[in-house]
């Protein structure tokens, strides 16, 4: 299998999930709205970024890492403008879903996905960098802002979900692991690819990366919208008239 194989499959998968996430998706309340539409745009974002790396407008050619093998690699920096827009889209969703009944503490999510920016734009800067001792800094830093992103989820996020009802607890806890246990990989994967120490084939590492990305936008967005379903539903089966029902497709 090709990298162009990986690359494609990519987009066909973004866009298919899109369709799904979008047509599964609710209208019946503004916040079940809401969430559709977030959770629905997040692989519209990545079938772009996936077009792009396939037609070859998503990539350059850069000298290899200092630790790494190869003389040239191919350096996809579409992934990181994809990143850029779906992670704080990502923790957005995670956050309604942790407050469900209200977003108490807006500074909370701020924080999140002010580290979430902090990890993505360092990372852009380790595939940049050639030289090694400024390619770990950056690394460093970015996993430094990526600790920072599980802590928002973990303490802070979980400290207002604690205020809601047992399901919602729930739903929050399932989602939170499993999306925090993809993301996990993604610095392994970055560490050990083209861009860090070369251990891993380029279209190894364009295939894991395409799997992980899928599993956490469409996967993930499932996953997350049926959840918010749940909730919705039983929000309206104890209190009927405590929002506005509109359609429900």
């Amino acid at each position: 299998m090709t990298p162009q194989f990986w690359l494609w499959l990519g987009f066909a998968g973004m866009a298919a999930g899109a369709a799904v996430i979008l047509f599964m998706a609710k209208r019946r309340t503004p916040a079940e709205e809401a969430d559709g539409i977030i959770h629905g745009i997040v692989p519209i974002i990545a079938a772009c970024s996936y077009f792009a790396m396939a037609t070859g407008q998503g990539s350059l050619v850069l000298p290899a890492g200092p630790d790494a093998a190869d003389a040239l690699r191919q350096f996809y920096f579409a992934r990181y403008i994809d990143w850029t827009f779906t992670t704080p889209l990502l923790l957005l969703g995670l956050s309604r879903t942790a407050m469900h009944s209200g977003m108490r503490r807006p500074a909370v999510v701020w924080g999140l996905i002010g580290s979430d920016l902090i990890m993505i734009v360092t990372a852009l800067a380790f595939g940049l960098s050639n030289v090694a001792a400024v390619k770990w800094t950056w690394f460093a830093i970015s996993c430094g802002a990526f600790v920072a992103v599980f802590y928002g989820i973990f303490v802070q996020l979980r400290e207002e979900n604690a205020a809601e009802r047992a399901d919602v607890r729930k739903a929050f806890l399932r989602n939170a692991v499993f999306l925090t246990g993809v993301w996990c990989a993604y610095p392994v994967v970055l560490l050990i690819g083209q861009d860090g120490l070369g251990f891993l084939s380029p279209t190894l590492a364009l295939a894991v990366i395409a799997i992980l990305d899928l599993t956490a936008k469409v996967v993930y967005g499932i996953m997350a919208t049926m959840e918010t379903t749940r909730a919705v539903d039983r929000d309206l089966a104890e209190s009927p008239k405590s929002a506005p029902l509109r359609r429900a497709a």
